[in-house]
Parts: structure tokens; sequence; C-alpha cells
């Protein structure tokens, strides 16, 4: 396990922007060309519950760079639980992990993600890199199609594996933007398509946290069959309020969390008509 935080990080954001171009121009747009202009807010990692490769296995990467549990949320309609963790350094970015609950879909689904996960070594899940590793398997076109036709987050992790699902970009410390709603309407101006699921702007000033995002890049995936562009990444846009006490809320908002998952959907990204972004 890494026993850096700064170059385990470097190495998502690394593997995430190969499959997410747009998350660069978002940084030219929001900020200057430097990366280290943008502050990340949290990062999201998707796994299955299944005990090789389960939502404490990936936790444990952080546990060990010194974050602690904080926030536990359930999604019952997605079939998902999540934790959120976080570091003593209050500049470390939080990290939210979800787990498909793989008992509750269907024998066929249940069958294809357990033979996904019965080819991963188990030694590769300790090692540094396993964060940002991708696939440890390899998996047909309809298989694929199987598992997007009961959920879409399964199908994504088929496809994916292991790697940050997104980054979030911190609206507190953007430089010219005060509001979520002037980050969505600068990048929609841009040719961005913003997630409308439950609104472009989920949560509240009085919930503390409001949040939006851009809907996913689409990448090439090979598969066992064919090499097929799909729904990748996306980027994530949060603004903070103080708690009674001053300090900023670090939590999360189910409700909020659950729209953000549509990010990925296909059928979403087909609905809004999404441009290439400029």
């Amino acid at each position: 396990m890494h026993a850096d935080r700064n170059a385990l990080f470097r190495h998502l954001w690394e593997q995430y922007v190969e499959v997410t171009p747009s998350a660069r121009r978002v940084h030219r747009i929001l900020g200057n060309t430097q990366d280290s202009d943008i502050v990340n807010d949290h990062i999201a990692l998707r796994t299955f519950n299944l005990e090789k490769v389960n939502l404490e296995k990936l936790a444990a990467h952080f546990l060990a760079l010194g974050y602690r549990e904080c926030g536990d949320y359930r999604f019952e309609t997605k079939k998902l639980r999540a934790r959120h963790y976080e570091h003593e350094d209050p500049t470390a970015p939080k990290v939210f992990i979800s787990e498909l609950l793989v008992e509750d879909l269907s024998p066929k689904a249940r069958s294809i993600i357990r033979a996904l996960v019965d080819q991963v070594d188990a030694e590769a899940v300790t090692a540094d890199n396993f964060l940002y590793s991708g696939t440890h398997w390899s998996v047909d076109y309809d298989s694929y199609q199987t598992l997007l036709a009961e959920s879409e987050y399964a199908a994504w992790m088929a496809a994916w594996g292991y790697r940050a699902n997104h980054f979030t970009v911190s609206v507190n410390h953007l430089i010219g933007f005060d509001s979520v709603e002037a980050v969505n309407e600068t990048l929609k101006a841009k040719g961005f398509a913003i997630n409308s699921s439950g609104g472009e702007i989920k949560g509240s000033p009085a919930e503390l946290l409001e949040q939006s995002s851009t809907l996913a890049d689409k990448a090439e995936v090979a598969f066992i069959d064919r090499t097929v562009a799909i729904p990748s990444c996306f980027y994530e846009f949060a603004r903070r309020y103080p708690q009674p006490s001053g300090k900023l809320y670090s939590g999360f908002i189910a409700a909020s969390a659950d729209k953000i998952f549509e990010s990925t959907n296909a059928a979403t990204g087909e609905i809004a008509q999404h441009q290439e972004p400029r």
C-alpha cells in the first residue's frame, strides 16, 4: 500500500484524465492551466461487496495513510452502500467509497460479477497500485449489456474496474466563481452537458452542501469480442457551507449522491445530447 498520500492521488488523477480528457479543459475554464490551481474536495471509488474486493479492502489503503471512517450511506434503489473517509489534514481530499450489494441482483448478474472477481489475484488487492489498476478481468460485450440492463453501476465496474470514478472541484476555493450555478452556466456555455437528474444543483445551503457534475466522457473499452465507446468518468463540483460552529460541513447527502451516481448513465447522456466540450 502507498506510504505517500500525494503520490496515490497523483496516480489516481493521471489514470482518471486518460479516460476523462475534459477534466483538463474544466481546469482551463475554471482556473489557470496549472492543475494545482484547482482544489480537490473528494474522489469517489466503486467496487463490489464480495469479500475479496469489498469496500473495506479499498478503505484499507486510505486508513493506512491516516484517514478515518466518517459517514455511512445507503442507496436502496441502486442497491449500494457507501462510506466516506476524512484525514486530519484539512487539505487532504475526502474519499467516498461505494459498493454494489451483489446479492440483491438477479442470479445471472450475480454469476457474471462473481466470474469477474474470481479473476482478481487476492495479492493484487493490497498492492500499491490497486486503486488505479483498472480491470483485472476479461468481459464480453453481451455480459456488459446484461449488467447494464440491471445496474448501470455494475456495468461501469465491469468495464472500468478500479479507478477514481470522479474527482471534485471545491467551489469554495475557486477564484472568480462564488456559486455552483455560476460554474454550471460557464461550463454549459463552453459545450459541457450538466447532469440534470434531480436538478442541475443537488442539495441546498440549508443542507450545507450543493453539488453538480458534468456527464461522463466517453472512451473506448476493449471487450473480449469488440471495442466500444461507453461512458467513462465525470467531474463533480461541490460547495460546502459552514455549520453553527463555523466549520465547513464535511459530510455528504445521500439523496444528492444518489443522483450524482447517474452521471455515468448511458441513457442520461443520450437524453442530454452531450456535446463535445470546446
